[in-house]
């Protein structure tokens, strides 16, 4: 026992000497993430996954401006959990948790929500990986949207695991963690959808 402990200590000695490497190394233009003791370095987006991306930050981000509700960020804000690095593509934190947060600040706490566009190359992380460390550091919120398919995920946290609230191609999902946010799914995917949506939010 005493030398697994051991060799246990080492490995882990030596993953976060890598994971501070990976700090120091962090450019500010490049999309990378510190997962399991590798560095994943990401692939520029296509264009359909950068929209949906834009079109479901500006409503959350307009929302929560609106009402003073904290702060929405994307995907080059680094969210530092207790083994791994991620840059997902949004993220909230409710106000008491953004509050501290600082100008020059680079690594962030588990945001209240996170939301992961699905592509190739990351779909199996966002699926697999993510979606257990997420719900194991008490994420509130998940939601996979798929850029393909036109459909939105809705995971909601209930007790460490996360359970499916809704799966939708049509009509809207209530947010869990933004109080009184409604987002309609087409609004995601088309740009007139998007700007009925924002219209409608800012009316409010």
């Amino acid at each position: 026992m005493p030398q697994y402990v051991r060799k246990l200590n080492h490995i882990m000695e030596a993953e976060q000497a890598a994971r501070q490497r990976f700090y120091d190394w962090l450019p500010d233009g490049k999309k990378a993430e510190f997962i399991n003791g590798e560095v994943i370095v990401h692939s520029p987006v296509k264009f359909e996954h950068s929209d949906v991306s834009d079109n479901l930050l500006t409503l959350m981000r307009s929302y929560v401006r609106k009402y003073e509700l904290g702060h929405g960020g994307h995907e080059k804000l680094l969210v530092s959990l207790t083994r791994n690095d991620y840059e997902p593509d949004i993220c909230y934190w409710c106000s008491a948790k953004s509050a501290p947060f600082k100008r020059k600040q680079m690594k962030f706490p588990a945001p209240d929500l996170i939301v992961e566009i699905l592509s190739p190359s990351t779909q199996e992380i966002d699926r697999n990986i993510k979606f257990e460390d997420y719900a194991a550091h008490g994420i509130d919120e998940y939601w996979i949207v798929d850029p393909d398919e036109c459909i939105i995920e809705q995971y909601l946290l209930a007790g460490d695991v996360y359970e499916l609230a809704a799966k939708k191609k049509s009509g809207t999902i209530p947010c869990r963690t933004i109080k009184g946010l409604k987002i309609p799914v087409a609004a995601a995917f088309d740009a007139r959808a998007n700007s009925q949506a924002l219209e409608s939010i800012m009316k409010r």
